[in-house]
């Protein structure tokens, strides 16, 4: 066992009790919650838990009320895009940090901590990687340099970095991705060693969708992990992305499931939180994904080391659902016109009055 890492997860959660607080109006005149409610960044302190949400950087510089509830809702961040490989090494050997520098600034003056998205990924890559003829000796140094350069650049700054994403396919084998089929499975041990060398302090998730449940998948992710704190490898949580459809049926396993993460010493988190639907959206729908949400939520605060709940982007107006799963949308906790949904205010009042222990007592 890593005693020093989960030191610095138990370190975490207990910061938790010293986070900046803010009285602004989530939705001020736009018909969000009165003034007189607490938001979500501050019930979710009374639960030793940080709650965030993913950004789109031309919301947050275009959208006066996009960025008021960013930074009054919420206090962690992550960047939806920004952070990708190919936002910021278009080129190779070039890098481009100008974007995501502007959320780690604006996390800083909101008194937020910031989730890294994402180092190794198989989606989202640069043409020049993707297009190059590289041996395998020159992918591993040029993913080594990349996790390297990137982490350092941020160095100190960055709470949470999602190390490795969606390494599993649905029946639990390894995805084909260009990380495996050239460097093979330790692509993903030496990830987390090259990012944990780059920055010591930051929490390292493996980060993957369809696992809040048991299954194949997070059975393969739960092995996975297990393995590799055997083996001595700075794994420090993982994270359970969260994407729900209620067309679908809601999972009924995730506590039992984060249990099992949680018992293994290891952090948990739910990353990229959102429940869609088809539409258009009724009140019997919107009143399931607000049952969705409440399970996401309960599950990571009946596991004693789950130290956040990110919602993937907060206001239907600015959803990535709608492009990605043509006829579904309505999956956020508010909708176009920023106007709170039930699903909000069935976290509100899941989080109301608790008093989870803190994952150090």
């Amino acid at each position: 066992m890593n005693l020093p890492r989960l030191t610095a997860v138990a370190a975490a959660a207990c910061c938790l009790a010293l986070l900046p607080l803010t009285t602004a109006s989530p939705a001020g005149a736009a018909g969000g919650p009165a003034a007189a409610d607490r938001p979500l960044r501050q019930l979710a302190a009374d639960d030793h838990l940080r709650i965030g949400t993913a950004v789109d950087m031309s919301a947050l510089a275009d959208d006066a009320a996009y960025r008021r509830l960013a930074g009054s809702e919420f206090s962690t961040v992550t960047a939806e895009n920004v952070m990708k490989w190919e936002a910021i090494e278009p080129r190779q050997g070039e890098y481009d940090y100008v974007a995501a520098d502007r959320l780690v600034d604006f996390a800083h003056r909101n008194g937020q901590k910031v989730r890294g998205h994402v180092l190794v990924w198989h989606s989202q890559l640069p043409s020049w990687l993707t297009s190059g003829d590289f041996t395998a000796d020159q992918l591993r140094e040029i993913l080594h340099r990349h996790i390297t350069d990137t982490v350092r650049h941020f160095k100190g700054r960055i709470w949470q970095w999602d190390v490795v994403n969606e390494a599993f396919n649905e029946d639990g084998t390894l995805r084909d991705s260009i990380w495996l089929r050239e460097l093979g499975p330790g692509y993903i041990a030496d990830a987390f060693r090259w990012a944990h060398e780059a920055d010591p302090r930051a929490l390292l998730f493996y980060n993957d969708y369809n696992t809040e449940w048991t299954g194949p998948k997070s059975d393969a992710v739960y092995e996975l992990v297990s393995r590799l704190r055997a083996e001595g490898v700075p794994v420090d949580g993982v994270g359970f992305q969260g994407h729900l459809g209620i067309q679908y049926g809601l999972p009924t396993d995730m506590a039992a499931n984060f249990a099992r993460f949680d018992r293994l010493g290891l952090a948990t988190a739910v990353t990229e939180a959102d429940v869609r639907m088809e539409m258009p959206a009724d009140d019997a729908e919107l009143a399931t994904q607000a049952e969705g949400y409440r399970r996401l939520l309960d599950a990571c605060l009946r596991a004693r080391h789950c130290i956040s709940f990110t919602v993937w982007g907060f206001t239907d107006k600015y959803s990535w659902v709608p492009d990605t799963f043509p006829g579904e949308g309505a999956a956020n906790l508010f909708d176009e016109n920023y106007r709170a949904k039930p699903a909000y205010r069935t976290l509100q009042e899941q989080l109301t009055g608790r008093a989870r222990p803190r994952s150090a007592e």
